[in-house]
């Protein structure tokens, strides 16, 4: 009877051992992805806002052009409005496409992704970039 109840104890032992560290991995996992996926759009979002501050200043420059071509710069401006008018138009009609398809795929990779214990090849440092 003794016996019985040693081997019980050291199972219950054994059995929240092992649903700590489940509970662990699965912590540590999570942190894993989420600090991924954050690190991905943190890295993504600094490109967009270095190309924004790009476009900002060529469209001014074309606006510019534009306005002394017509003889007035407000023109210039109000054409290139216009251009961004129909494009947020454009973006608005296929968003799902264009914007959040993209953004949801990506996040899905992301979590999805499995950690190798190997060092990556070309194509995969690449497609990590």
């Amino acid at each position: 009877m003794d016996t019985t109840a040693t081997n019980i104890e050291l199972l219950y032992d054994k059995a929240k051992k092992y649903t700590e560290t489940s509970m662990e991995l699965f912590r540590l996992n999570a942190i894993d992805k989420t600090a991924d996926v954050a690190s991905s759009l943190m890295a993504r979002m600094a490109i967009v806002m270095v190309v924004a501050m790009f476009t900002l200043f060529v469209n001014i420059g074309i606006a510019l052009f534009i306005g002394k071509m017509m003889g007035e710069y407000y023109l210039g401006f109000m054409i290139v409005s216009l251009f961004y008018l129909i494009l947020a138009v454009v973006l608005h009609v296929f968003r799902n496409q264009f914007i959040k398809i993209p953004i949801t795929n990506l996040v899905i990779e992301k979590l999805m992704k499995t950690k190798m214990n190997h060092q990556p090849n070309e194509t995969e440092a690449d497609e990590n970039v």
